[in-house]
């Protein structure tokens, strides 16, 4: 097999399923490929570069399919479909969002996807100026909400997890903190699907309150 950063990351990728983030070694990589470890570093400089290369990989995975909103759908409706999609992506991979975190990602399927997000809140209504703080806003709200809820899971804390619900309930003083008793599921985000739903219908009617305020102001 050739050797190249791209098969390096794929094979980071489907060894982070094993050790998770926090395991995932230049050196366990090689080893997995039957090379020595120096032999990886031509083609990947260190640990962050490793960690963008995976980014990409991930991120791409959640926009090639990305096309422009068909006619008659709403602004407000593509982009939550386009938050659920890289959240879907990242899910898929054991600590992926932690991988997509603070990671430069550079490739002609990423840019495309921007531009795809900007354009669609440009056609809405939205300076480019709103539309390039609102996409991240978006974007990281995704990312975010993604690596709590992987560290909630994680398979790190093996069959002693905090979050488990039992646990959560016995942790707290009912007595003292009854609403935060009553609500722990909740502020935890332990709903899954339905917490995340939560806050991106949150973030989207902001961006939308908040170019009707300048429309109107």
């Amino acid at each position: 097999m050739k050797i190249n950063s791209e098969v390096i990351a794929r094979t980071a990728l489907r060894l982070l399923d094993d050790v998770g983030l926090d395991g995932l070694t230049m050196r366990l990589i090689a080893q997995d490929l039957g090379v020595r470890a120096p032999t990886l570093y031509w083609h990947i400089k260190n640990k962050q570069e490793l960690l963008d290369a995976m980014a990409t990989l991930v991120y791409v995975e959640a926009a090639e399919r990305l096309e422009s909103p068909r006619d008659g759908s709403s602004w407000e409706d593509w982009l939550a479909d386009w938050a659920r999609h890289l959240r879907r992506a990242m899910l898929s991979h054991r600590d992926g969002a932690r991988v997509l975190a603070g990671t430069y990602v550079n490739h002609e399927t990423v840019h495309r996807a921007v531009e795809l997000n900007l354009r669609t809140l440009r056609d809405a209504g939205f300076t480019l100026s709103e539309a390039a703080r609102g996409f991240p806003t978006v974007l990281h709200y995704t990312i975010g909400h993604t690596i709590e809820e992987q560290a909630h899971t994680s398979a790190a804390y093996g069959d002693d997890n905090p979050y488990a619900p039992e646990r959560l309930a016995a942790m707290i003083d009912a007595e003292r903190f009854p609403l935060t008793a009553q609500a722990s599921s909740d502020l935890l985000g332990m709903d899954g699907d339905a917490g995340f739903e939560y806050g991106l219908r949150i973030v989207v009617l902001g961006l939308r309150a908040a170019r009707e305020e300048r429309e109107h102001g």
